[in-house]
């Protein structure tokens, strides 16, 4: 999955350390990203590459010895271009440790986007000085990084895996999955949300893995579960096509990254 990075590891506690020029940037213009991608490489810029000394850069995280900050005002760089995040999300780029930067990245950029104001008083936020959070001058509200827990559900008939198609967006086969509600479980999640989009009443619920997932500030969680029946009624206001698929049948994703391929391939592979 997208965060298997091992050897290689994410630091993503708060620092209060400068741009040097060797250090790489993160610079988004709406959805497209300033990156350069030699025979399936993925390259950040450099603060020198961008004469970046002087703009108002922030820390986001490290991975390894490698410091990345986000730029928040729009630049250029020679052999560098804006690439669509959508675009960049489908392809096997390597190396891995650099989409999952990535991903981590565009995840705390667009928090830092939509936390420019005060959601009590309306005053313009400011940086924290010792913790990541945005904070109001005037009222002193604090605002953190927006997680969004979700789960990924793989629905098991015998022999068989409920596979579907969103209604809008990746048009390829996935699970179902849905954002947990308050005062909600996991676990009545992913009861509600099979029940929800396929009509589907399941039994032996059980976790399997977790991931964190920037392109949607998500946390998701991964259960299995059996269905009672194989009768299914598709929402289709959230999904395009539901339908068993045995395991020989199972097509999985365009790329590793996501934990819904990872419970697809296990469940194709005979590992579930």
């Amino acid at each position: 999955m997208i965060q298997d990075i091992a050897p290689h590891k994410l630091y993503n506690e708060y620092r209060q350390i400068a741009a040097q020029g060797e250090d790489f940037v993160f610079c988004m213009e709406q959805d497209r990203i300033l990156m350069k991608i030699e025979e399936s490489r993925l390259i950040f810029p450099k603060v020198k590459d961008l004469n970046a000394e002087n703009k108002n850069l922030i820390y986001l995280f490290s991975v390894d010895a490698m410091h990345l900050f986000y730029c928040p005002e729009e630049i250029k760089a020679e052999g560098y271009e804006l690439i669509d995040f959508r675009t960049v999300r489908r392809k096997q780029l390597e190396p891995k440790e650099s989409v999952y930067a990535l991903f981590t990245a565009y995840h705390l950029a667009k928090w830092y986007e939509t936390s420019r104001y005060c959601g009590r008083c309306g005053e313009k936020n400011i940086l924290h000085e010792t913790e990541r959070a945005m904070i109001c001058p005037k009222c002193g509200n604090i605002i953190y990084p927006r997680i969004n827990p979700a789960v990924i559900v793989g629905v098991i008939n015998q022999e068989r895996l409920l596979v579907t198609k969103y209604a809008r967006g990746y048009g390829g086969y996935a699970l179902v999955a849905g954002f947990t509600e308050i005062g909600e479980t996991f676990e009545e999640t992913v009861a509600r949300e099979v029940k929800e989009e396929t009509g589907l009443n399941v039994k032996n619920i059980r976790y399997y893995k977790s991931q964190p997932w920037g392109p949607a500030s998500d946390i998701l969680a991964g259960y299995y579960c059996e269905a009672d029946d194989d009768q299914i009624t598709v929402d289709h206001h959230e999904l395009k096509t539901a339908e068993w698929k045995n395991r020989e049948e199972i097509v999985l994703q365009d790329n590793d990254y996501s934990l819904t391929n990872e419970m697809m391939k296990m469940f194709k592979e005979g590992k579930v």
